[in-house]
């Protein structure tokens, strides 16, 4: 990969299971001069690494971005140290590190603050963010942003967190529940030879959990429980078959674990957010984090989900850039800026997209790096 020439603002997720990043990278043209501002173009990258390869992450930064932001390396030493936002509990594991190894300062950022930021920034900037899928039909939401709030968000990373946003820096977290992307990993590895979640995820794309779950016609005979509204399909004991069949781990084959896990894990979700939202009397639900990958099994799983127990009145709502919302909402967050103590360089983000390259969504592989290649035209303020 050629490093691009000017990039700047860099802003840092740092969670259990990933690191987020997002950073501004100029297009080279001049800048324009606007209600006495200098005007910068350009766009948001994205880039994600394990956390447990936090290695990889320093030396993306090292080699992609450091070089291009002002600070130096000469046989070991730091001359200048760059400022940048982060947020997450890795913002304060990984302070010490990635001032020892790269020069960088941490000014950390709330990371519910940043999570509600970055989906706010997302829906009220960037055209064609969120959008429904159910039955494999997706369609894009045109969201009002007179008609925004209030919301729930459901942000699914190692663990979720369920958020009522009634506003710009107005929120309160609700529920959550700690059967997440840490647990679909954590108990995927456990029981098939996966080691990532992205291995996880694309066994579970050719499993079938049926093999595993106990569905209502597994009870009742093939028929549906019609009474109750329940189908023959409709899953009754997620994992229960194996309490009868007398078959041990291995003589499962691995994707079908792996695809009923998914499955046990996203309806649990779904189902709790919608619970939630009753609650508080909330119609909107927008899902983030990046257990969902963009995958259409697991957003149907939830969509199902949500429509079963709304008896069709509340929507799943997903979003292209449901990975960075906390990284979002830490770069939205910037107000100042140095590259030293002698050189303030104060900023805000134009609160005001261009575009949002890639216009139609797609569904990457399971495999790929996900939304890496997802990027939005934008500029800054240099004020």
């Amino acid at each position: 990969m050629d490093p691009p020439t000017q990039i700047s603002h860099l802003a840092l997720d740092i969670g259990g299971t990933l690191v987020k990043l997002v950073y501004f990278s100029s297009n080279g043209s001049e800048e324009e001069s606007r209600n006495g501002c200098s005007v910068v173009k350009g766009k948001l990258c994205f880039a994600k690494f394990e956390t447990r390869k936090i290695d990889d992450c320093l030396d993306f930064i090292r080699f992609n971005i450091l070089h291009h932001s002002g600070v130096q390396h000469q046989n070991g030493a730091v001359h200048d140290y760059l400022s940048v936002k982060a947020t997450g509990g890795g913002a304060f594991k990984f302070a010490d590190l990635f001032k020892e190894k790269l020069g960088i300062l941490f000014d950390k950022e709330d990371e519910m603050h940043s999570l509600v930021g970055g989906v706010n920034f997302l829906l009220k900037t960037v055209p064609r963010e969120a959008f429904t899928y159910l039955d494999g039909q997706k369609d894009f939401v045109n969201i009002d942003h007179n008609d925004l709030y209030p919301y729930l968000l459901v942000n699914i990373g190692s663990g979720v967190s369920m958020i009522k946003v009634d506003g710009d820096g107005k929120y309160e977290r609700i529920s959550g529940t700690s059967l997440g992307g840490g647990t679909f990993l954590g108990l995927g590895k456990l029981l098939t030879k996966c080691k990532s979640f992205d291995e996880l995820l694309e066994l579970s794309h050719h499993g079938n959990n049926r093999v595993i779950d106990m569905l209502v016609g597994d009870i009742y005979g093939g028929t549906d429980y019609s009474k109750i509204g329940l189908s023959s399909t409709a899953i009754a004991s997620s994992f229960g078959k194996p309490i009868s069949d007398g078959k041990e781990l291995e003589d499962y084959q691995p994707e079908d674990v792996a695809r009923s896990l998914l499955r046990m894990i996203s309806n649990n979700i779904g189902q709790i957010a919608y619970l939630n939202a009753l609650r508080f009397g909330l119609k909107r639900i927008f899902f983030g984090g990046f257990f969902i990958r963009g995958l259409e099994y697991t957003m149907d799983t939830i969509s199902v989900a949500v429509h079963f127990w709304s008896r069709g009145e509340a929507k799943a709502m997903f979003l292209r850039h449901e990975g960075f919302l906390g990284a979002l909402g830490a770069f939205t967050s910037y107000k100042t800026h140095s590259t030293n103590d002698s050189k303030p360089h104060h900023h805000t983000v134009q609160r005001a997209i261009l575009n949002c390259s890639g216009d139609s969504f797609r569904h990457i592989p399971v495999t790929s790096n996900l939304n890496d290649s997802e990027t939005i035209e934008c500029s800054i303020n240099l004020v």
